[in-house]
């Protein structure tokens, strides 16, 4: 039995997962009916596996956004099974093709999607990324989620530049039932340092922190992030505990251009990943592992406030091949 075949037979066997599992689902659905279907329509092309075969898989894999250097490796890996089991018709490659993409994610590495969580006192998020990408509505959602886990939430308001982010910020507090510190034309820095010491003398558990995100000022934004990574330093040795990049899935591999350039300026520990649902693309999560390696810890599949899920590879391949 191969990989997909056990996860097939868990997912549909185990209650507790099924809702996990339909969210995965749908939220793969762009993904699997444009990859899938193409790679179904190849092997009804190609019943023998042929060097023209490998040409045309390779193609609907680079489509995929899973990225060049990680489709040239995978094609090279099922080139040589291939070979090493004798395998000739292309039907039997299917469940090679999945086992190979889980193990490309694996890789042998700890890739942990659990959020770090402080020992002592409050645990402080940062959260990182371009203009536009969701990360006022992700903190939103992670403080929803959070609350329902019983933790005590405090939202802080540090992108005081964009027009409305602060409105934006409060609204989702409101939802959310987290207090939220903000001030207007403030320095983010002075923002931040006012919002962990209120969470220290209040006694709150997690710390969400907004930011500006103007990449294409880089020298700017390098300044603002490291005053903001000491400020908070100073406070709570060790913190933030988790900077997470939050990337949208819709513009592929310019995410992954934004991510790296991130990297540059500061400690990524994750990746947020939303609209997953929205694209079509969904390989963009095997291009963050192989050109970043972050783990993602969430990712978004749909509009609602429980759409935004941890990240699990196991039923992200699920979702990914459950038609072929």
């Amino acid at each position: 039995m191969g990989l997909f075949d056990k996860f097939k037979s868990i997912f549909t066997s185990n209650k507790n997962e099924q809702e996990e599992v339909e969210i995965y689902d749908k939220g793969l659905e762009k993904t699997r009916k444009e990859f899938v279907s193409k790679i179904s329509l190849l092997n009804m092309k190609y019943t023998k596996i042929s060097p023209e075969y490998f040409e045309e898989l390779e193609e609907i894999l680079i489509m995929a956004d899973i990225g060049v250097n990680t489709v040239m490796d995978f094609i090279d890996r099922l080139k040589k099974r291939v070979k090493r089991e004798n395998i000739e018709d292309s039907e039997d490659l299917k469940e090679i093709i999945v086992d190979e993409m889980f193990i490309i994610y694996v890789d042998n590495s700890i890739m942990v999607n659990k959020i770090k969580y402080a020992e002592n006192g409050p645990t402080v998020i940062l959260f990182v990324g371009v203009n536009g990408v969701g990360k006022t509505t992700t903190i939103g959602k992670i403080a929803h989620r959070l609350r329902g886990e019983g933790k005590k939430t405090l939202l802080v308001a540090g992108d005081t530049f964009r027009a409305g982010a602060i409105e934006q910020i409060i609204e989702w507090g409101e939802r959310t039932d987290s207090p939220v510190v903000y001030k207007e034309d403030a320095e983010p820095a002075s923002v931040i340092y006012d919002g962990v010491e209120k969470a220290i003398k209040e006694d709150y558990d997690v710390v969400l922190i907004d930011t500006a995100g103007r990449l294409q000022n880089k020298t700017n934004l390098m300044g603002e992030l490291e005053k903001i990574n000491k400020v908070i330093g100073k406070i709570i040795p060790e913190a933030p505990h988790e900077t997470l990049l939050v990337v949208d899935a819709t513009t592929g591999q310019n995410g992954i251009s934004q991510a790296q350039e991130f990297k540059k300026i500061t400690n990524i520990t994750g990746i947020v990943l939303t609209k997953l649902d929205g694209t079509a693309k969904g390989g963009i999560v095997l291009a963050i592992k192989e050109k970043l390696d972050i783990p993602v810890k969430f990712v978004g599949m749909g509009e609602k406030e429980e759409d935004l899920r941890t990240f699990d590879i196991e039923k992200y391949i699920y979702g990914l091949f459950k038609d072929m």
